[in-house]
């Protein structure tokens, strides 16, 4: 892509998402995002009736009498964006690849951010964390990551979403608004330190506000009856033939498929985690509103 056909393709992305934000989904996000956390402020003396959880038991220590933590209600938001950039993403059999319904969405919500004038930030990731955009306001900002999520090539193709939510819970120490987009061809898997061990999105869910956008192919979930067929894994690159024209290699496919969304179920379930699927051919307008009024 020259820089010519990327600036082309910047404009239009940010009219069409731009407009989405500012017209559809800013009040959503103001209503559902903004001032969820509680930020400390100050301490002040113990009075009668106040909570005695909230006693602050060091300057109580040095001060010889009872003091209070005063928290107020945080009204700028941080919004972390986990964007999935492995091999999977390059592909798509209706109007247009996995990539480019993920550079739309993501750019949605990030305009929708700072019409909140709220700061964004972008974790691109593959197996490993292949680029960090740190979270700042304005829409230059937000340029700036539409160039990105139209440009950037990682060096890995892998998938390993535990490996940027261990980054998110790292860089980002305070409590934040993170949208996982992914097609999660490869879903979050238990780690293997065994019994005692925290997974990354269990620490991940209880510091932060995740939610999850599934983008998938039509595809991904069910194969087409057109003979025997090569196929390649973008992730790994290996290739086989599968008959596509025997209904058992068909029905087994769609049950994989089955499967892994009930297994998402199951974390969304016990992670309390937002989530909404989408196909690339679908209105991802509707998705998104789902995901705001969940």
């Amino acid at each position: 892509m020259t820089s010519e056909e990327l600036l082309q393709r910047v404009r239009k992305i940010e009219i069409k998402t731009h407009g989405l934000s500012r017209n559809i989904f800013a009040g959503e996000y103001h209503s559902q995002f903004k001032g969820r956390g509680m930020a400390f402020s100050e301490v002040r003396e113990y009075q009668p009736g106040d909570d005695v959880r909230s006693i602050d038991w060091n300057v109580t220590a040095r001060m010889n009498r009872p003091y209070i933590k005063i928290y107020e209600e945080e009204r700028e938001l941080t919004v972390m964006l986990l964007v999935d950039v492995s091999g999977s993403r390059d592909f798509g059999t209706r109007s247009q690849m996995k990539r480019d319904t993920m550079a739309e969405v993501a750019a949605t919500l990030a305009f929708s951010t700072i019409e909140n004038n709220d700061k964004v930030g972008v974790i691109f990731f593959s197996d490993q964390v292949e680029k960090f955009i740190p979270p700042k306001k304005g829409k230059s900002h937000v340029l700036h990551i539409i160039r990105e999520l139209l440009s950037f090539e990682p060096e890995h193709h892998g998938t390993n979403i535990n490996a940027a939510l261990e980054f998110l819970t790292n860089a980002q120490k305070r409590r934040c608004t993170a949208f996982i987009i992914s097609d999660l061809i490869t879903p979050p898997q238990p780690s293997p330190q065994g019994r005692g061990h925290v997974d990354p999105v269990v620490i991940a869910s209880r510091k932060h506000d995740l939610n999850v956008i599934q983008i998938y192919d039509r595809r991904d979930a069910e194969l087409p009856n057109v003979g025997l067929l090569k196929v390649r894994d973008p992730e790994t690159g290996a290739r086989v033939w599968t008959d596509t024209g025997l209904e058992s290699v068909r029905k087994a496919y769609a049950e994989a498929w089955r499967q892994q969304q009930e297994a998402l179920e199951t974390m969304y379930s016990k992670t309390g985690m937002n989530h909404v699927s989408m196909r690339t051919d679908e209105d991802y307008v509707k998705a998104l509103m789902r995901l705001f009024k969940n």
